[in-house]
């Protein structure tokens, strides 16, 4: 068309027109959600990955990925730190994550010092801990390590549960010469022979295998309320500003929960955790005898309050806590409600009272005890 022919605007209407142009150049695209997941240590090699619980088999077989596959504007963040459940809350504390696993510890601190999280159902309860020693050593039980240099990650769930093993056992921090090093930096001063024994998790048994160190002790067996505790929180800000989130991501932890605590899935829940580095046949043997559902049990029952109000309390009488922890406000059990209603589940797993003693034994106990 030539310039004479075309169609003179108005100027208003040339106005009109680049106002519509602006206005839906500023219409914002939606905003992405980033789903921000920490965990308080890391595989081996540095490997974003790690083992023990329903969270970290989800994060191996990337459930939570799945699950909001089809939303466009979620993305999902996963954070693994070396330095445990100290550098996990300073990530916590400047709002960098929004959903965590923590020991009973570390998280009592991070709550009594301010932090404003939800506990949302457990992780691990009863995790095994080992005492591991050099071959030649003559310690044989834990009353022999009184007056001997041991590594331990302080700090962590590690800590109070070595005390209460302590305590269990006639002897108190006072009487071991405690040295704080992280998992990587024990096992290396024990074979080394800078210090006499370590306790620790299962990241010992591979070298127990290979005849590098001795376990003297395990919790197995022993006081059924000994072990490692930890479990998994939501910011109270993610909660509030993103409620349906917060639902799905539970859930989806949930039925990771039920799968692995089946017994004919306990193989594949070893072969997700051998991503973390530790060869598969540290689980088979870090749970011989144990049923996964007795570990994974996400229950928030009486034997998990007992045992957090008994930590916050062993913290106080140590000295490391500045505030007060509010045990008691602090759980938040809405989420894995709706979750084990929605999926039936509500009579899955057993309730325990605060000595470990089963009251209501759920259809996984009774289908085993058959």
């Amino acid at each position: 068309m030539s310039a004479l022919l075309r169609p003179v605007l108005h100027p208003f209407a040339r106005a009109a027109s680049a106002l519509l142009c602006l206005a839906l150049l500023a219409v914002p695209a939606a905003a992405e959600t980033v789903i921000r997941f920490g965990h308080p240590g890391v595989g081996a090699e540095q490997r974003p990955y790690s083992y023990g619980d329903a969270t970290t088999y989800a994060r191996a077989r990337q459930l939570i990925e799945k699950e909001f596959a089809d939303d466009k504007d979620v993305k999902i963040e996963w954070t693994f730190f070396r330095g445990a459940g100290p550098a996990l809350n300073e990530s916590v504390a400047s709002g960098q994550l929004d959903f965590f696993l923590l020991g009973d510890l570390p998280a009592i601190v991070g709550r009594a010092r301010g932090l404003k999280h939800k506990f949302i159902f457990a992780t691990g309860r009863n995790n095994p801990i080992f005492l591991a020693v050099p071959t030649d050593s003559t310690i044989t039980k834990v009353e022999d390590v009184k007056g001997k240099k041991v590594a331990l990650f302080k700090g962590t769930n590690l800590q109070n549960a070595t005390d209460r093993i302590l305590a269990l056992h006639g002897l108190s921090e006072k009487d071991v010469r405690f040295i704080n090093l992280d998992a990587n930096a024990a096992v290396a001063a024990l074979t080394s022979g800078n210090v006499d024994a370590v306790f620790g998790g299962q990241e010992y048994l591979p070298l127990a295998a290979k005849g590098v160190v001795k376990i003297v002790y395990t919790t197995k067996g022993d006081d059924p309320t000994l072990g490692r505790n930890s479990s998994y929180f939501v910011t109270e800000a993610f909660a509030a500003a993103h409620p349906d989130l917060t639902q799905r991501v539970v859930t989806a932890f949930i039925k990771a929960a039920h799968f692995i605590s089946q017994d004919q899935n306990r193989d594949e829940a070893f072969e997700a955790w051998a991503l973390s580095g530790l060869p598969k046949e540290t689980f088979v043997t870090n749970f011989d005898g144990v049923r996964l559902s007795l570990i994974v049990n996400p229950l928030i029952d009486d034997y998990v309050v007992a045992r957090y109000k008994e930590q916050a309390q062993a913290a106080k009488d140590y000295g490391l806590l500045k505030g007060d922890p509010d045990i008691d406000h602090w759980f938040d059990r809405t989420y894995l409600n709706a979750a084990l209603k929605t999926m039936k589940l509500e009579d899955f797993w057993s309730t325990r009272d605060g000595r470990g003693n089963i009251e209501t034994r759920g259809s996984i106990d009774q289908k085993a005890s058959n």
